[in-house]
């Protein structure tokens, strides 16, 4: 076994693509989402643990690390994919529903960074995957909330990387900078390469899971060459 991988907010496509990945290469998989009703099949598939958890709250956040700590299996993987988004005119904008976005895409990220730190630099190995989007390198208009956050996001993952990467963990930052097609998002019959495949998209976590200590990426961006950018 290659130890234990955590994928927060966990769900179809590209949750669903890291789990997949992960269980092949020998990863026991553990999945937490606010909705664990929908991960069963998933569960079911790579025979992974499933956790409720609102990545935001504190308590729930310790909760979930205090059930990984009991299943004694080292913490390698952690993948943080949770996020949140309102989005409209900066001037109608309900300060409670931006405040929640924040908690959910940039707090949220801290707070299981924090506590996956606290593990890994005890026993000076692991990697830490911050999902991030077009949006955490360029703010969109009527979609303030979600720069916002995912900007944060990215400077926590940057931060994180220089501090830890001298101790031992791996911490890199992933900018999808693009569609993820799925069932309900199917590529386009006229333009058949505009949306990214959450398999290959998992594959790069994947490799820079693999990279060598002396070689490590902290961010790294994937898109479709027929993305503008």
């Amino acid at each position: 076994m290659q130890g234990l991988a955590l994928i927060v907010g966990a769900g179809s496509g590209l949750s669903a693509a890291l789990a997949r990945v992960l269980a092949r290469e020998g990863y026991r998989c553990v999945l937490a989402a606010r909705n664990v009703e929908k991960l069963a099949a998933l569960a079911a598939e790579v025979d992974a643990e499933v956790f409720a958890c609102d990545a935001s709250v504190p308590n729930q956040v310790d909760a979930l690390f205090d059930r990984i700590d009991a299943l004694a299996v080292p913490l390698a993987v952690v993948v943080y994919n949770a996020s949140a988004r309102v989005r409209g005119p900066l001037v109608d904008l309900a300060p409670a529903e931006v405040e929640r976005t924040l908690r959910t895409t940039a707090f949220g990220g801290f707070l299981v960074a924090q506590a996956a730190a606290r593990r890994m630099l005890a026993s000076g190995a692991g990697t830490m995957l911050f999902t991030g989007a077009s949006a955490s390198v360029k703010g969109y208009a009527q979609s303030a909330p979600f720069a916002m956050g995912k900007f944060a996001l990215r400077g926590l993952a940057q931060s994180m990387a220089r501090e830890l990467a001298p101790q031992g963990v791996h911490v890199a930052h992933v900018v999808i900078d693009g569609g993820i097609r799925s069932e309900l998002r199917p590529v386009p019959a006229d333009h058949p390469d505009s949306l990214l495949a959450p398999q290959a998209i998992a594959e790069t976590y994947l490799h820079l899971i693999r990279q060598p200590r002396d070689c490590w990426t902290w961010e790294v961006e994937v898109r479709p060459w027929t993305e503008k950018f």
